[in-house]
């Protein structure tokens, strides 16, 4: 089977683009996932299109004949101007400034969404508004890594203290919690945008840290004791840090093996926060640190999902 994308190219450059004769952009981005690139013989049962996205300058009208299948799929064309498309897509100006508030309530599913895929034909800009998408400014990507490892610290002795009490499900889905968190910090590292979660794992493994790490987030998943699941996460940690060591955007992070007061659960920690956190220089993005380092607040995200929704996120984070 051909990629998705590949057709999707094709029917702009035969169908599409001989009839058009405005200066445009067109593209492959959005939903899909041809898109990402993951697509396979089972992606072609629904909404599986060749299809276009065709930019073209405000207020210009474009009239198309389009074919009702392109190479056995259902053809479709779109046609946006570039400001309204992203406006309604991602509640993003392309003519104004973004600001950290925007970078953290951006659904980190959708960045990667929209700066996948492919451009076709561009002579509107549409490569440099995706350039200004590629990833988040180094400040803001700190402080994601910040409230990543926020996230992993708390945790790792909780897995041994369910576990103590039997509780052997409770400990396995704080491990499984846990195994999430080190795998998104594993995209910060590497500056990848992590998809939705149907994709989640199959990009993982495409990092250049996944044949390597995954193992050991295995060996975690598959801990039938909270002994050997928290020996397997300490494994997985020190993978982590070595990543992050490598990045050499800090100075080295050393790894210490504390117990908890007295209590038999090791907690393998390292001061990632502080050195992290040494290097920012964003007044706001400070503002935000010094409040709480919540991250991209998602879980609120959850609850306002509708792009419209997106400015009352920007209000929280900007609320004193």
């Amino acid at each position: 089977m051909g990629s998705g994308l590949g057709i999707c190219e094709r029917f702009y450059n035969e169908v599409v683009r001989p009839q058009v004769d405005v200066p445009h952009s067109a593209a492959l981005l959005g939903r899909g996932s041809e898109v990402l690139g993951f697509d396979d013989e089972m992606s072609t049962d629904h909404n599986c299109e060749a299809r276009a996205l065709v930019f073209v300058p405000d207020g210009v009208e474009l009239r198309l004949e389009v074919p009702e299948t392109f190479e056995g799929r259902q053809a479709l064309v779109e046609v946006h101007s570039l400001r309204a498309y992203f406006l309604e897509h991602l509640g993003f100006d392309i003519d104004a400034e973004l600001a950290p508030g925007d970078w953290l309530t951006f659904p980190e599913s959708i960045l990667r969404q929209f700066t996948a895929g492919g451009v076709f034909h561009d002579d509107l800009g549409l490569e440099a508004v995706r350039d200004r998408l590629a990833y988040y400014p180094d400040d803001v990507w700190r402080y994601l890594m910040i409230t990543a490892w926020w996230r992993v610290h708390p945790e790792m002795n909780l897995v041994g203290r369910a576990g103590y009490v039997g509780d052997e499900l409770g400990s396995a889905l704080i491990g499984a919690r846990m195994v999430e968190d080190l795998m998104r910090l594993c995209f910060l590292i590497e500056r990848q945008y992590a998809p939705y979660s149907k994709w989640f794992g199959t990009a993982f493994g495409q990092l250049s840290c996944g044949p390597s790490i995954g193992p050991l987030c295995r060996e975690v998943l598959r801990a039938e004791s909270w002994q050997e699941r928290e020996e397997a996460l300490s494994h997985a940690y020190r993978a982590v840090e070595e990543l992050h060591n490598r990045l050499a955007i800090t100075s080295p992070v050393d790894l210490d093996v504390v117990r908890l007061v007295d209590r038999p659960f090791k907690v393998v920690w390292g001061d990632f926060i502080g050195a992290l956190t040494a290097d920012i220089q964003d007044p706001e993005v400070r503002r935000l640190l010094e409040r709480w380092p919540v991250g991209g607040i998602e879980q609120v995200r959850n609850v306002l999902w509708r792009v419209p929704d997106r400015r009352q996120l920007v209000g929280l984070l900007d609320s004193r």
